[in-house]
């Protein structure tokens, strides 16, 4: 029998964490822990109201399969215990992190997969006064950050880019609008982003709004963020995006991770992966897909006052694996 832990987790954030569905102050997170024979497997999560989501729903999904977890389900199996989602993720990269661990090695050894000795990360911008965002962006490229993730809402898009570009004439700068912006308007707002060599834009739209996305050629590449979790996403999307946001805490682990992208690449969608505000416990578990992927966005836990130890190396801009 296993011995199977789980139990939340909160991480004050040393600074607010501003886009436009609100303000953050802390991360909070599940954790799984799956033992047998003294090897421990930890997987973790970050569960999100966007999606129906909180730490009680997810403690409540993952004990209803607790009995089959002690007997032994395999992440296959677990894939039909669960739905796409924060719970099957920390569950699903617990068993991946104990299979690896039991055979002495990490999980993209396991996998053979391509890791660099370092991973270029966005470093994000979060949401304020176009001269405040702009001297964050500056701050952020004076310590080393090249690429730059910029959260907008629904007001003051040109003014905030147009600041931060002339405060960072050189960064690479993604814009994600987490769903904030309309039909109405988007192909002019889609022009001004690329006319400031903005490199892509992420969400603009409501998931459910993603037919406007048709109707213009866009002049950036689009990528869909809350509109694509699992690989039965990926038949609504053609013609509407060009990239896909991988996120585990979507999928429902590194399991469904790793066929998405197989199938988006195979679709011609370009790859992002990204993640949750979080620990590096999360993002060690996506490591495997960082080789795979255009642009990383895997600052998450860069926002923790403190970070889980033993934890993955940071710079600013910069993240090493173990």
């Amino acid at each position: 029998m296993r011995t199977v832990r789980v139990y939340p987790e909160s991480w004050p954030l040393h600074s607010p964490f501003v886009i436009s569905r609100g303000s953050r102050s802390e991360a909070r997170v599940v954790v799984v822990e799956i033992e047998q024979e003294g090897v421990r497997g930890t997987g973790e999560c970050t569960p999100y109201p966007r999606y129906g989501e909180s730490v009680d729903s997810v403690l409540a999904q993952i004990a209803s399969v607790l009995p089959q977890l002690e007997k032994g389900a395999t992440r296959q199996e677990v894939q039909q215990l669960l739905p796409a989602g924060a719970a099957r993720n920390a569950v699903d990269c617990a068993l991946w992190d104990y299979e690896a661990r039991r055979q002495g090695m990490s999980v993209h050894e396991l996998l053979e997969a391509r890791l660099p000795e370092s991973v270029v990360t966005a470093q994000t911008v979060t949401i304020g006064e176009p001269q405040e965002m702009a001297r964050m962006a500056q701050v952020l490229w004076e310590k080393g950050a090249r690429l730059l993730k910029i959260k907008l809402d629904d007001r003051l898009i040109a003014e905030r880019l147009v600041a931060i570009r002339s405060a960072v004439p050189e960064a690479t700068l993604i814009v994600d609008a987490n769903e904030s912006w309309h039909g109405e308007g988007l192909a002019a707002r889609c022009q001004l982003l690329a006319d400031l060599g903005v490199a892509m834009l992420e969400q603009p739209l409501p998931a459910s709004d993603d037919a406007a996305l048709e109707n213009f050629i866009h002049p950036l590449p689009v990528c869909a963020d809350e509109s694509c979790h699992t690989r039965s996403s990926l038949k609504g999307l053609t013609g509407r995006y060009e990239m896909v946001n991988l996120k585990l805490d979507k999928t429902g682990g590194l399991t469904e991770a790793l066929a998405l992208a197989q199938a988006a690449r195979e679709q011609g969608f370009g790859l992002m992966l990204g993640c949750m505000l979080c620990t590096s416990r999360a993002i060690a578990a996506a490591l495997p897909l960082a080789g795979e992927v255009l642009y990383a966005d895997l600052d998450g836990p860069t926002w923790l006052a403190v970070d889980v130890e033993p934890g993955l190396r940071f710079d600013i801009g910069r993240l090493y694996p173990d």
